[in-house]
């Protein structure tokens, strides 16, 4: 979760301003800990809104989401893109989630575990699009390798809920 914006308007910054692509930067403080290991609980990080309406989403971008159950928005690693491919698999403990073949891991190398309610919950987008994450979705998860409030427990996000990019 992020709190306490200082706005920076994008035209004090004309770095951001390329005159079709406005970006508005907002510092923010990080509450909470789903990133740690990454961006820490009380780290103060920038927010580029309106950064995607000129920018592709890559993999591995660390975005601010609305999260409609959540008054504050969200920060969370894109790990997962449109066109990907998408598959569970059972090991001992858990479930490990594939994107192009590949065990998906967080920043420090470890392979994501998700539960069996995170295995329910995107085993449904899984089989809905046959394994490949459609367009304008993307798969979101924190540093926690157990998950956390990401896409293990809301599933695929679409680009219009993401509201930034951050950078820390």
């Amino acid at each position: 979760m992020l709190k306490s914006p200082v706005k920076q308007p994008f035209h004090e910054n004309p770095s951001v301003f390329n005159g079709q692509c406005p970006i508005e930067i907002e510092e923010r403080i990080v509450r909470g800990g789903s990133l740690q290991g990454l961006i820490e609980d009380g780290q103060t990080v920038k927010v580029l809104f309106g950064y995607y309406n000129c920018h592709k989403i890559e993999r591995g971008d660390v975005v601010l989401y609305d999260f409609a159950g959540n008054k504050e928005p969200v920060i969370k690693i894109v790990k997962g893109i449109e066109g990907d491919s998408f598959h569970l698999v059972k090991v001992d403990g858990g479930y490990h989630i594939l994107i192009n073949g590949e065990i998906i891991k967080n920043a420090q190398g470890e392979p994501y575990l998700i539960d069996q309610s995170g295995y329910k919950m995107l085993s449904l987008y899984e089989k809905d699009y046959s394994g490949i994450i459609p367009k304008d979705a993307y798969l979101i998860l924190g540093n926690l390798t157990y998950g956390s409030l990401d896409s293990t427990r809301f599933g695929l996000i679409d680009k219009s809920d993401i509201l930034g990019k951050v950078e820390y």
